[in-house]
């Protein structure tokens, strides 16, 4: 019986998208060409996307597109249903005039595009959530974040849902003040960490902080290492992966390292250990990053054929087998990913500032389960997921 979620027949062939043909050999018609726009860059301190204005024209091939359709494929780095948000709240000129998300271009229209899309704000709020704080004085604190808490707001089901338990709420409620140059939903955040990624995260508790420290951030001022233990092992004792990172174009809450258009992304890795136990081969591994960049070292390293351990989203198993007991595989409910070690300068101070957050609890009971194992038998040894997605 078709699933229920398949389309009518006869149309089940526009659900293949573009690069997922082309992937097998299927040729497929020219594509429309169209301006890459960056509405953000938050390492550019002197950067407002409130206020940043873009203009182009569109291509005659773009005859026939709506708007929006057009829109998501000029600006990979935002959702469609952003897309969507900026021209409804009239941020999208064609021609002078405003548009809306189904009216259909003809080519060669004059497209003008104001700021970056504004969800319904929301205000952050004090919640009385467990903090970890390993260094704070009057300019700025360092906390150690644990796995599965949201830096800020984001996206969910409900307002309520979206800012809940993140770790912006926890700072309001820990730290007598924090900077306001992130606007009402990030106050006092410099950088970010994945939510299934803990570790160490800067906090700036005055604007002038803030500042600073995002110039820091821009010219690559701050040292960040990693930990990661990922699939298979990783043959070069010193890699370095220079690869631009952009967002899939089919699965748009992944990046990929396919697309030219991707923004420079530098990932030093260093092998800590190789280990071969009954679940498998893997690398234990440092990753120092020059760059930013959104998943940068989740990509980086599947880019490579390592996924890191737990990370589904790019090729990880959920279940790590056991080439001894079927009935006993491992499983991590995160990435095994932890920003390990920051240093820098103290912006205000110039004192040199060097932290560290150890492996938590969960990843060193993984890590010490593995490595405990005896070894499989060179008959027995699970393979390693080799497949890229780049």
């Amino acid at each position: 019986m078709p699933s229920k979620n398949m389309l009518p027949k006869g149309q089940r062939h526009h659900s293949v998208r573009a690069e997922y043909r082309a992937t097998r050999g299927v040729e497929e018609p020219t594509p429309i060409p169209v301006p890459v726009l960056e509405l953000e860059d938050d390492s550019d301190p002197d950067h407002d996307p409130a206020t940043a204005i873009r203009s182009f024209i569109a291509d005659p091939a773009a005859a026939g597109l709506r708007i929006d359709q057009y829109l998501a494929q000029a600006i990979p780095d935002i959702s469609r249903a952003r897309v969507q948000l900026l021209i409804e709240s009239g941020q999208v000129r064609v021609n002078g005039l405003p548009s809306k998300p189904k009216n259909k271009l003809l080519g060669g229209e004059a497209i003008e595009i104001k700021g970056a899309p504004r969800p319904e704000p929301l205000h952050a709020f004090p919640e009385n959530i467990p903090l970890e704080i390993l260094y704070e004085d009057k300019h700025l604190a360092v906390i150690n974040k644990p796995a599965g808490m949201m830096v800020h707001a984001g996206s969910g089901a409900t307002d309520d849902v979206r800012n809940h338990g993140t770790l912006v709420n926890a700072l309001l409620y820990h730290l007598n003040a924090l900077s306001e140059v992130g606007g009402e939903l990030r106050p006092g955040i410099v950088h970010r960490l994945d939510k299934q990624t803990s570790g160490i995260i800067l906090v700036a508790k005055d604007d002038s902080t803030h500042r600073k420290l995002g110039e820091m951030f821009s010219l690559r001022r701050v040292a960040k290492t990693y930990l990661a233990l990922v699939h298979g092992h990783v043959p070069k004792d010193d890699t370095t992966i220079n690869l631009p990172i952009a967002r899939d174009l089919i699965r748009r809450i992944r990046m990929t390292t396919r697309r030219a258009d991707g923004r420079t992304a530098v990932s030093h890795v260093h092998v800590i250990e190789r280990i071969d136990s009954i679940y498998g081969p893997f690398t234990l591994v440092e990753v120092k990053i020059e760059t930013g960049r959104t998943h940068q070292i989740r990509v980086h390293m599947q880019s490579l054929g390592h996924p890191v351990v737990g990370d589904n989203l790019y090729g990880a198993p959920h279940n790590i087998p056991n080439a001894a007991d079927s009935d006993a595989p491992l499983s991590l409910d995160r990435n095994f990913l932890h920003a390990a070690h920051l240093s820098f300068a103290h912006p205000q101070t110039g004192k040199p500032m060097d932290l560290e957050a150890p492996l938590p609890p969960e990843l060193q009971a993984l890590l010490a389960t593995i490595k405990d194992a005896p070894p499989a038998t060179p008959s027995a040894t699970p393979s390693a997921p080799r497949t890229r997605i780049r």
